[in-house]
């Protein structure tokens, strides 16, 4: 029996906070860090969470193949073929771990019809949960004791509030950002940029330059069942697992669908 993504919802949620207790065991120590072929560090929470994970969910949906940043992924001939998945990043944001400034994430997604169906993103030093099914909205947990607040994402008016990233950015982004008139921007690590926008505390990402599909697809579901969108930059909604390549094309995350984000951030005539 194949079980819907409002079901898996808890027991994935549960997953997360477990991946959560072995990076903070980390966290708490000294670690060493090394670099993997592309340059980005990779530490012992980072397999540790995989770890977990993906033993987790191996059992809870033993028929469901995994795609995760920490383990060989399969080669597309293989791929191809799924049409449901889960896609995790163990602990997003491993340079704010090693700068231990608390803001890095657990991300675990499902994927159906190269959609992301379901999504929990965990900050495993506040224990702030996020968690959304398609069709049933998105939701914050502040604590494991906490009630479950619902997310609603906010009308883009006044001066707009820009999240961006902490470790990436560029003059490029900048200039774009500036086509949008007055507005204030803040950095955040990790997934939690998207999380700002779920819960109506921001308007607007732009990330421009590269990330990867597991980067972004537990927090794609949070927002949308919040109320925004994950757009490329031609305006076309995120899809996962449609190349050979896992490496996400830029985008432009907001809380207001409403505005053609594309028109008001891209010039065709000068595309910066």
């Amino acid at each position: 029996m194949t079980l819907s993504s409002a079901r898996l919802l808890d027991p994935i949620c549960a997953i997360a906070r477990q991946a959560a207790e072995v990076i903070l065991a980390v966290y708490a120590q000294d670690f060493d860090i090394v670099c993997k072929d592309d340059n980005s560090p990779v530490t012992a929470a980072d397999l540790a969470a995989q770890r977990v994970i993906e033993d987790a969910l191996r059992e809870l949906t033993p028929n469901v193949p995994v795609i995760s940043e920490e383990a060989v992924v399969a080669p597309w001939a293989e791929r191809r073929t799924w049409r449901r998945y889960w896609l995790v990043d163990p602990l997003d944001g491993t340079r704010e771990f090693v700068k231990r400034n608390g803001e890095f994430t657990v991300n675990i997604a499902l994927v159906e019809d190269h959609r992301s169906i379901l999504g929990v993103v965990l900050a495993p030093v506040t224990g702030d949960l996020y968690a959304a099914a398609a069709g049933q909205g998105a939701w914050r947990q502040r604590t494991p004791d906490d009630a479950r607040e619902p997310l609603r994402t906010r009308v883009a008016e006044g001066v707009l509030r820009v999240t961006g990233s902490r470790s990436h950015g560029s003059g490029r982004t900048k200039t774009l950002l500036d086509r949008l008139g007055e507005h204030e921007t803040f950095s955040l690590g990790s997934s939690l940029k998207f999380c700002v926008l779920a819960r109506g505390d921001a308007d607007i990402y732009l990330r421009l330059g590269a990330t990867s599909e597991w980067d972004t697809a537990a927090a794609q579901c949070v927002l949308e069942e919040a109320g925004g969108a994950v757009l490329d930059l031609a305006g076309r909604p995120f899809r996962y697992n449609t190349r050979d390549s896992l490496i996400n094309p830029e985008f432009i995350a907001c809380g207001d669908p409403a505005i053609d984000w594309t028109s008001r951030l891209i010039d065709p005539e000068d595309p910066a």
